[in-house]
């Protein structure tokens, strides 16, 4: 895959537990590179934005509530295979089916309150990270 760009949020429950510093931690120790880094307040025209995809699902209407509801921290992670990398770091969105090293396996305490989001495709990245990170449009 070479040198990717992707995006990663740390979403509300991990900003409020005080976990940003591991979860970047994690990205660093393992050779990916932190570009561009915010804290923000999700809107929701920026979370049905993010979560367009999602819109019409069962769950929709929790996750944008969610989203929504405290600070999150939004980065650019930079890095050879980071889309890959920051995905595996990060565990699948199950935390039960996570295994316990990774971000999710460790921390997160249910499907929804899951910590962090890592885009997942080099397509998401793009129109991700220009949605967070518009003056980043390459």
């Amino acid at each position: 895959m070479g040198f990717e760009k992707t995006l990663l949020i740390v979403k509300p429950d991990g900003v409020a537990r005080g976990l940003v510093g591991e979860v970047l931690s994690r990205i660093e120790q393992k050779g990916l590179r932190i570009e561009k880094m915010k804290t923000i307040q999700m809107d929701m025209k920026l979370a049905e934005s993010h979560y367009i995809e999602h819109k019409g699902k069962p769950y929709y209407d929790e996750l944008i509530k969610y989203i929504t509801e405290a600070p999150v921290v939004v980065a650019i992670i930079g890095g050879e295979n980071a889309i890959a990398s920051v995905r595996r770091i990060m565990g699948p969105t199950d935390p039960l089916e996570a295994t316990p090293g990774s971000i999710r396996g460790a921390y997160a305490t249910s499907t929804t309150r899951n910590l962090v989001h890592g885009s997942d495709s080099q397509e998401a990245a793009k129109r991700e990270i220009e949605l967070f990170f518009p003056e980043s449009k390459e």
